[in-house]
C-alpha cells in the first residue's frame, strides 16, 4: 500500500515526463537566475519559514514508521509495563499526527501567501508594461499568445516558489532521512527493496514521451478551438457564418478537433492509469521483497519484527521521493523558464517613454506644429516578439519612410483637415500628435512643446480623438463614458450625451446610464457609437480635436446626426480632421493634401479646386456625379462642379 505522499509525487512524475523532451538541453543564463532571485528577495522571510514547515513535515512522516515499529517489538516483548509503554508511543504518534496537521496548515497559507504575492506582482508588471507597449505590438501579437504569459507562464513561474521549491526540499530531506533510517535499521533489506525501482522508471520514461507527443498536440487542437471560437463567437464572426451560410462546415470541422481531443484524452486515461497501476504494483512487490526478506531476517533472529514493518511503511516514503527526483530538473526548469517567458516580455522596451524632467503642456495650449517630420513603422524585431507571433524568426527588414518632411502649423482654434489617397499617411501624422509613435526625424509640437518633452498625461489631457471605429468597452454606458472622467456626475454624463445628440436615445432605454453596450458597442448602430464616443470626447473636454475618419462608415442619416454632434465637439477648439469624404471639410480653415508621404498641395476648397492637382481630381472623382442630374445616356458626359 502506498502513502498520499507517493501518490502526489506519481502525479509529479507524470507531468515532468510529459515535458522531458520539450526541456532537453535548455539552460537558464546567470543573468536570469539573478533576477529571479532578486524578485523573490521581498519574500525571503516566508519563503524561510516555509521551508523550515517542508523539513518539519518530513521528518515526522520519517519518525511515524519507526514508531510504528518500535509499538510492533514492545508488542512482543510483553512485560508488566508494556502496556504503558505502548501507550506513550500510541500518544507521541497522535500527537506526531496533530503536529503534522498543523504544520501542514501553516505550510498551505505561506505557500499561497508566496505564491498569490508573486502571482500579482508579475501580473501588474506584465500588464502595466503591455500597456506602454507600441500600437504595431497589438497588430503583430496573437492576443491569446498575451494572454497565455499573464496566466501560464505566471502561473508558472509561482510554482517554482511553491510546489516545486517545497517538492524538492522535502523529496531530499525525505529520501536521506529515510534512506539513512533503513540503511541503519538493515542494508540488505533496503538494497533489495530498490532493486524493483529501474523496473519501474525505465518504462515510466518511455510512456512519459508518448504522453508528452499527444499532450502537445491536444494542446495545440485547443489552441485551434478555442481560437475558432474566439472568432466565430464574437458578432462579426457571427455575422460572416451566417451570412455565407457555413454553420454546418464550421461545425464539422469544430467536430474533427474535437473528436481527436476527445480519441487524445482516452489514451491520455489509459496511459495515466497504465502508470500509476505500474507504479503501485512495483511498490508492492518491493514491499513484498522487503516483508519475505526481513521477515526470513526476524525469525532467524538478526532484526526485530518490528523493525520489519518500521523498513515496508519507510519504504512506501522512499519510492514516491526517488521517483520524483529521477526529474528534479524537469521540474526546476519548467517553472523557471516561465520566469524566463515573463521576463521576455518586461525586457521588451516600449517605444513611447516619458522623459526624465519632462513637463506639461500649458493648460488651454492648442496649437500644433509639425517641422520637417520623418517617419517610418519601427521593423518587427523592434516592437515584437517571435514567440508571441508563433513565427520562427522576425522581420528586421527597415521599413521604407512612410511621412518624408511634413511641415504645417494648425492654429488655435483652426481646422486642418488632411485629404489624399489611401496609404498616403494622413493617420500616422495624426498618431504622432497625440504620440502613439514618435517622430524618426523633426519635431512635433503641441503648445509650442515637443511631445517628447511633455509629460504623457498632460499631452493625454490635451488631445482628444475619434476614429472611425469608435471602440466601446462591454461595460455601461457610464462606465464607458467615465473613462474619459472617472470622477464624471450623472449629470455630467447626460449634458455630454446631449450635446453630442444622443440624449435622447439613452433617455429612451430601459437602463438608460446603466444599459450595457455589449461587445465593441454592437448593440448600438453605427452613428450610436460614433456619438456616444463624441460624447466621451466632450466630457475630456480637450483643446485639441482630433477626427479621423469619424463617418467613413455611416449612412446620409447617421452622418448628418454625427455632424451636429461634431460640430459641438469642435466648438472653439483646435481641430485636425482627417477625411476622404471632401464634402465634410469644405469650411476647413486650411486643406492639405498628402501624397507619398509629403503635403503636395494646401490651401482652402475654393483655392486647391481651381488649381487642377490632385484635390481637384480627388473632388472630381466624389462630386462630379453627385453634384450634376443624371446624365440621359446620349447626353455628353457632366463638366466639373463650381465650388
Amino acid at each position: 500500500m502506498t502513502s498520499p505522499m507517493s501518490g502526489m509525487a506519481g502525479w509529479e512524475t507524470l507531468r515532468s515526463l510529459r515535458k522531458a523532451d520539450e526541456l532537453a538541453g535548455k539552460r537558464l543564463s546567470r543573468a536570469t537566475t539573478r533576477r529571479i532571485i532578486a524578485f523573490a528577495r521581498p519574500y525571503r522571510r516566508d519563503i524561510s519559514v516555509f521551508l523550515v514547515t517542508v523539513v518539519l513535515g518530513a521528518a515526522i512522516g520519517v519518525a511515524t514508521p519507526y514508531l510504528a515499529g518500535d509499538v510492533i517489538n514492545k508488542i512482543n516483548a510483553g512485560g508488566p509495563g508494556a502496556g504503558g509503554a505502548i501507550g506513550r508511543v500510541a500518544f507521541l504518534i497522535a500527537g506526531l499526527a496533530v503536529a503534522d496537521a498543523l504544520l501542514s496548515l501553516v505550510q498551505r497559507w505561506y505557500s499561497a501567501r508566496i505564491g498569490e504575492g508573486i502571482i500579482l506582482s508579475l501580473r501588474t508588471q506584465v500588464y502595466d508594461h503591455v500597456q506602454r507597449m507600441p500600437l504595431q505590438f497589438f497588430t503583430r501579437t496573437q492576443t491569446g499568445a498575451l494572454v497565455s504569459r499573464l496566466n501560464n507562464d505566471v502561473q508558472g513561474a509561482q510554482r517554482a516558489f511553491t510546489s516545486t521549491l517545497s517538492g524538492v526540499v522535502s523529496n531530499v530531506i525525505q529520501l536521506v532521512l529515510t534512506a539513512a533510517v533503513m540503511v541503519t535499521l538493515s542494508w540488505q533489506v533496503t538494497l533489495l527493496s530498490l532493486v524493483m525501482l529501474p523496473v519501474f522508471i525505465l518504462p515510466a520514461r518511455r510512456v512519459g514521451k508518448r504522453l508528452a507527443a499527444i499532450t502537445r498536440e491536444a494542446y495545440q487542437l485547443d489552441a485551434q478551438m478555442n481560437a475558432t471560437m474566439t472568432e466565430r463567437f464574437g458578432v462579426a464572426g457571427a455575422l460572416l457564418v451566417k451570412l455565407f451560410g457555413r454553420p454546418e462546415t464550421e461545425a464539422e470541422r469544430f467536430a474533427d478537433r474535437a473528436g481527436r481531443v476527445r480519441d487524445i484524452g482516452i489514451q491520455t486515461a489509459m496511459y495515466s492509469r497504465v502508470f500509476f497501476v505500474s507504479m503501485l504494483l512495483v511498490a508492492s512487490l518491493a514491499q513484498a521483497l522487503t516483508y519475505g526478506l526481513g521477515g526470513w531476517f526476524a525469525v532467524s533472529g538478526q532484526i526485530t519484527a518490528g523493525t520489519v514493518v518500521t523498513l515496508a511503511l519507510l519504504l512506501t516514503r522512499l519510492y514516491g521521493p526517488l521517483t520524483a527526483l529521477s526529474n528534479v530538473r524537469v521540474d526546476v526548469m519548467s517553472a523557471l523558464v516561465s520566469f524566463e517567458r515573463v521576463f521576455e516580455v518586461l525586457d521588451l522596451a516600449p517605444a513611447i517613454a516619458e522623459r526624465p524632467g519632462a513637463r506639461e503642456i500649458p493648460e488651454g495650449a492648442a496649437k500644433v506644429e509639425f517641422r520637417d517630420v520623418h517617419f517610418r513603422y519601427p521593423s518587427a524585431s523592434e516592437v515584437s516578439l517571435a514567440s508571441l507571433e508563433d513565427v520562427a524568426s522576425l522581420d528586421r527588414a527597415v521599413n521604407d519612410e512612410v511621412l518624408k518632411g511634413v511641415s504645417f502649423t494648425v492654429e488655435p482654434g483652426q481646422m486642418v483637415a488632411l485629404v489624399g489617397p489611401s496609404g498616403a499617411g494622413k493617420s500616422t501624422t495624426a498618431m504622432l500628435v497625440s504620440r502613439i509613435y514618435d517622430a524618426t526625424s523633426g519635431a512635433v509640437l503641441v503648445g509650442d512643446v515637443d511631445v517628447r518633452d511633455a509629460t504623457l498625461q498632460s499631452l493625454h489631457d490635451t488631445i482628444g480623438v475619434v476614429t472611425q471605429d469608435s471602440h466601446l468597452f462591454h461595460e455601461t454606458i457610464a462606465e464607458n463614458l467615465r473613462y474619459a472622467k472617472p470622477d464624471a456626475t450623472d449629470q455630467e454624463l447626460w449634458t455630454a450625451l446631449r450635446r453630442a445628440q444622443v440624449g435622447e436615445l439613452v433617455e429612451s432605454l430601459p437602463e438608460g446610464l446603466d444599459t450595457v453596450v455589449g461587445e465593441r458597442g454592437y448593440r448600438f448602430s453605427g452613428g450610436e457609437k460614433q456619438r456616444i464616443a463624441i460624447a466621451r470626447l466632450l466630457l475630456k473636454a480637450p483643446s485639441i480635436v482630433i477626427l479621423d475618419e469619424a463617418t467613413a462608415h455611416l449612412d446620409s442619416e447617421s452622418e448628418a446626426a454625427v455632424q451636429r454632434a461634431l460640430a459641438e465637439a469642435l466648438a472653439g477648439r483646435t481641430a485636425l480632421v482627417i477625411a476622404h469624404r471632401l464634402s465634410t471639410i469644405r469650411d476647413a480653415d486650411q486643406i492639405l493634401v498628402v501624397d507619398d508621404g509629403r503635403v503636395v498641395e494646401r490651401g482652402t476648397h475654393d483655392e486647391l479646386v481651381v488649381t487642377a492637382g490632385l484635390y481637384a481630381e480627388l473632388y472630381r472623382t466624389q462630386f462630379a456625379v453627385i453634384d450634376s442630374p443624371a446624365p440621359h445616356p446620349t447626353s455628353p458626359a457632366p463638366a466639373l462642379p463650381t465650388p
